[in-house]
């Protein structure tokens, strides 16, 4: 037997409507509903039932809504008169979420299910409601059980029919007209009838939320790939929390799943692990479990079967074993429902959507997301050779030969194509396998490998018994290399230069290579002796010789420019590409010593001869570097077209950090140009795809998601840069405090624009703490006053006042920001009355609204003309009056309730004195009040007055006010008056100068007042 009584159980009523669907939800309205019957109170228990069939609705055990509903309509039946309009209306809408509930429920015979239909459509009959979501009703049933000729004529009928009011919305009806397009096949018809609600146009508390993963691959299989990546960040976000929304979650995974995105849809099912188990809705079961096996299957398939998956019924499994897990409950869940249409429909489209194939190699999403970890290295090749390759292996090795001669980046991986080659390893070509053998000595010397000294010695040795003097040359040059990277000691190194520059000198002088052979050594001698030099300045300076050091820096410099110049005068007709590296050297140089100007011209130099020297690639590096100098000399057209040009000849650049690095830079030059926000956002998207394929997804990959987020919102889209910028925050926590700051600040912003006030003011409180030892208090003063604005909006008051007070004690430690400090004192007056309206708040807002207006009277007296303190002081005045207004309007409200609750609230004693509603007050006191609002706001429309047209409608809201107030105190005709003056001044002004609206409302308002006097 319950105890509680009728007002706990309003009380939770109240509270279940509000709670976030799940299975807690349901279980409280399940034991409120049981509450509520025990009472005997008919009316209570209808509305506990309702609650009931509405919690079990948004959650996935919506089929448990069929006996809540059954009870309610037996009450109906009962009493129809006891149902009003509204509850009514209610009970035949609740039909259409049975009718849909009885469908995903296997246990209901076809029968029952025809039946429930049949009644649906006889009691919308009988209520003179149109057949509309009945027919809608009859096509999915038709559907299920591969009626197809049925299901035609229900869906022809179903749009036939008027709409009413038991019709469901236009967003929902979309989603299911769009959806049947689909089923039969056609992706660009169900598109055109989402794109209302895919824009925004059509939306409810479901949609666009459904429709966004329903269109995912729709929109990838016709190739348009960015609607695609905005509905994945969109969508997700919005039905990432709801789970009644597991259906679109399983579409979401298997859109990764699809799109080269296995570890995205990994993390998202590890988001749902608690999900992954039966569920009360089997069709819903079924939808969110299909997506999971295409991601299962997928990762089997790149070789992950093994890898560690989410657990299920509470035991860990890998990947295969909870596909294989999966499959067969679902397919067993598919059977049933098989059994009961009396079809193979819903067998069929599960197996065909979990052998589905890959749609793209790649869609980047722009999100962060964790590699998939490492698959173990292969074994040793088999013994069996493979089929005999198109191209032959001499044609094959003087193409890599050409390539790296050329220096072309593709070089590497036609040498790695040459290693595979059996040929490579028979000994029948020894140049060849030299060749390769040089080839990975130098992977080996860029990679830093410790052996790369004895691997380039070897390969030296070869070629020498070779007799290629050319390659052996160049090895020497490489040993020289490697140990100035190594550190060696500055007389060996110098010996190490000494002897390559001697093999490079012995050359034939026939030999086409041996001019660029000794340019080499001589443009690395003159890098390393400059190097050296810095060294040895540093090491003179540790023995008592600053002043030297100094110098010596300086003429270094110096010393290393001439040397360069005279390189480049030197070889700039035979080697244009090499003295293109040597003016680029120039370029940088020039730009450590302060002359970007002389920069800009170097290093477009270095790129036009690597251009004309057929080696477009080699400008990419100077032209990338260019356009960030032009950028800071504020040349943003010149910066835009050389960055422009360095991605054109980016093309064949086969480094991943090089291709993200232009993108990016290209990306920042539109952003800040503001003129090509979708390509800065396309070419951003890139850049992040370039440095996670470079391992540098936590560097420059959080830069680049950074601008991409920048992007997003610039363009509007700002669910989708709050996903992309959330993914990637851990990323620029590390990057330093001030980019951590600025990041929580930007997160903030789009949260608050999201209408997420508690996700907003935890990133400024984060923001704020995190800039508390700074010198300048203000940052931290506008994220203080930020989170307590957001804190407001979230009705969390204690934590928003808090957070004022913080706000406050630092702009008054600032002392340059009165109207902030006035703002936050008018909030903090109105959060004191937020709760209930008390003599004491009263008293408290009057005091903040005075403190405000103290702030900004001393503000005037030191700068007279300052129009926004000016402004701020009206509106001060202002709104003290409308806190006196509050106070009266809460003694009328007490007056007309007088309910039992509030004399309640009156009778607890002594104790809860100054915490109750206010006392009442005596006509003097109403009309001392009244007056002084008047006054107030006579005080705020004179200071509109002075500051001019700009200000007319402020002013006339404070003369309407106080004419208001004038007809409560009995004087309708001064109300009248006030408006009458304004309104003769604003008719003077010239015209186009006030609003239209505003002589029309003061002649309505003057109007009404006479007459009322009359």
């Amino acid at each position: 037997m319950s105890t509680m009584t009728r007002e706990e159980i309003e009380r939770g009523l109240a509270e279940n409507r509000q709670a976030p669907g799940g299975a807690a939800r349901n279980a409280h309205a399940e034991a409120l509903s049981a509450a509520a019957e025990a009472t005997g109170d008919r009316p209570l228990f209808r509305a506990a039932l309702d609650n009931q069939i509405n919690a079990y609705l948004y959650s996935s055990e919506s089929p448990k809504m069929l006996v809540p509903f059954a009870r309610l309509l037996q009450e109906y039946d009962k009493d129809p008169a006891a149902f009003d309009e509204w509850d009514a209306h209610s009970l035949f809408w609740q039909f259409k979420w049975i009718a849909s509930a009885i469908g995903h429920s296997p246990e209901i015979p076809l029968e029952s299910a025809a039946g429930w239909l049949d009644e649906m459509e006889r009691r919308y009959r009988i209520a003179g409601y149109s057949e509309r979501p009945v027919r809608e009703a009859e096509l999915w049933l038709a559907d299920a059980t591969a009626d197809d000729e049925r299901a035609g004529r229900a869906y022809t009928r179903w749009q036939a029919a008027d709409r009413d009011d038991m019709s469901d919305c236009h967003a929902c009806e979309l989603n299911s007209q769009g959806h049947y397009a689909m089923l039969r096949g056609d992706d660009a018809e169900a598109l055109e009838v989402w794109q209302p609600v895919l824009s925004g146009e059509q939306t409810c508390a479901e949609e666009p939320h459904r429709i966004l993963a329903t269109s995912l691959l729709p929109l990838v299989r016709l190739g348009r790939f960015d609607e695609a990546r905005s509905a994945h960040l969109r969508g997700y976000r919005l039905a990432r929390d709801k789970e009644s929304l597991l259906p679109s979650v399983g579409r979401h995974i298997e859109f990764c799943a699809l799109t080269g995105n296995e570890s995205r849809g990994l993390e998202i099912l590890a988001e749902h692990a608690a999900h992954v188990a039966p569920l009360a809705n089997l069709s819903d079961q079924l939808a969110f479990h299909g997506g999971i096996l295409v991601l299962l299957r997928r990762l089997t398939e790149l070789g992950h079967g093994q890898s560690p998956a989410v657990p299920y019924e509470g035991s860990p499994h890998t990947v295969s074993e909870l596909y294989e897990a999966l499959r067969a409950g679902s397919l067993e869940i598919a059977r049933r429902f098989d059994a009961r249409n009396g079809s193979t429909r819903v067998s069929e489209r599960f197996l065909a959507r979990i052998g589905g194939a890959p749609l793209t190699a790649v869609l980047p999403l722009g999100v962060r997301s964790s590699a998939l970890a490492a698959l173990p290295q292969p074994g040793p090749a088999p013994a069996a050779r493979p089929a005999a390759p198109a191209e032959g292996f001499a044609e094959l090795v003087e193409r890599a030969r050409a390539a790296r001669d050329l220096g072309h980046p593709g070089a590497d991986a036609l040498w790695e194509e040459v290693a595979l080659r059996p040929e490579a390893t028979a000994g029948s070509d020894p140049l060849a396998t030299a060749d390769v053998a040089d080839h990975r000595a130098l992977a080996a010397a860029r990679a830093g490998a410790a052996d790369a000294p004895e691997l380039l010695a070897g390969v030296r040795e070869r070629y020498r018994e070779l007799g290629n003097a050319e390659r052996a040359a160049l090895a020497e040059l490489r040993l020289a290399t490697v140990a100035a990277q190594s550190g060696t000691e500055a007389g060996e190194l110098r010996g190490l230069l000494a002897v390559a520059l001697r093999a490079a000198e012995a050359l034939d002088a026939d030999e086409p290579l041996r001019t660029r052979r000794i340019a080499l050594v001589e443009l690395t001698g003159i890098r390393v002796e400059s190097y050296l030099r810095s060294v040895e300045a540093t090491e003179d300076a540790g023995h008592g010789q600053a002043d030297g050091q100094e110098h010596g820096h300086g003429h270094g410099h110096s010393e290393l420019a001439a040397e360069l110049a005279a390189f480049a005068d030197a070889y700039a007709a035979a080697l244009p590409d090499v003295v293109a590296e040597a003016e680029e050297m120039l370029g940088r140089l020039a730009l450590s010593q302060g002359d970007p100007e002389r920069a800009v011209t170097l290093l477009a130099a270095s790129a036009d001869r690597s251009v004309a020297a057929g080696r477009p690639w080699l400008a990419v590096d100077p032209l990338v570097l260019r356009a960030g100098v032009l950028m800071s000399l504020d040349r943003a057209a010149e910066a835009e077209e050389s960055a422009r040009a360095g991605l054109t000849h980016a093309a064949e650049v086969t480094d991943t950090e090089a291709q993200g690095v232009v993108r990016l830079t290209l990306a920042d030059i539109l952003l800040g140009r503001g003129e090509a926000d979708a390509e800065a956002a396309r070419h951003a998207l890139e850049a992040a795809h370039w440095f996670d394929q470079a391992g540098l997804t936590a560097d420059g990959g959080a830069q680049a998601r950074l601008l991409l987020a920048r992007c997003h919102a610039r363009q509007g889209h700002i669910a989708e840069a709050a996903e992309v910028l959330q993914s990637t925050l851990p990323d620029l926590l590390e990057h330093g405090e001030g980019q951590a700051v600025s990041a929580r600040e930007f997160l903030g912003d789009l949260l608050r624009d999201l209408n997420d006030p508690r996700g907003a003011a935890e990133q400024y409180l984060l923001a704020a703490e995190l800039s508390e030892d700074w010198e300048d208090p203000r940052p931290q003063a506008n994220f203080a006053q930020a989170a307590a604005d957001q804190l407001s909006e979230a009705r969390l008051v204690p934590e928003a006042v808090a957070a004022y007070e913080r706000a406050l004690d630092l702009r008054r430690r600032s002392k340059d920001a009165p109207v902030a400090e006035v703002r936050i004192l008018r909030s903090l007056a109105w959060l004191g009355l937020r709760d209930v309206v008390t003599d004491a708040a009263v008293a408290g807002a009057r005091a903040r609204m005075g403190e405000a207006a103290e702030v900004l009277t001393a503000a005037l007296a030191e700068a007279p003309e300052d129009r926004e303190v000016r402004a701020e002081l009206a509106e001060t005045w202002n709104q003290l009056a409308q806190v006196l207004d509050r106070r009266v309007r809460a003694d009328e409200e007490a007056h007309e309730e007088a309910d039992e609750e509030a004399y309640q609230e009156g009778d607890r004693g002594e104790e809860a004195r100054g915490s109750g509603p206010a006392e009442p007050l005596g006509a003097a006191e109403l009309e001392a009040l009244r007056l002084e609002e008047i006054l107030l706001w006579e005080r705020a429309a004179a200071l509109h007055a002075e500051l001019g047209p700009d200000h007319l409608q402020a002013r006339f809201q404070c003369v309407n006010n106080a004419a208001w107030t004038e007809h409560e105190l009995g004087r309708p005709e001064a109300g009248a008056a006030r408006v009458s003056a304004l309104a003769a001044e604003v008719r003077a002004l010239p015209e186009g100068v006030a609003p239209e609206w505003l002589l029309e409302s003061a002649e309505r308002t003057t109007e009404h007042l006479l007459r009322t006097s009359s």
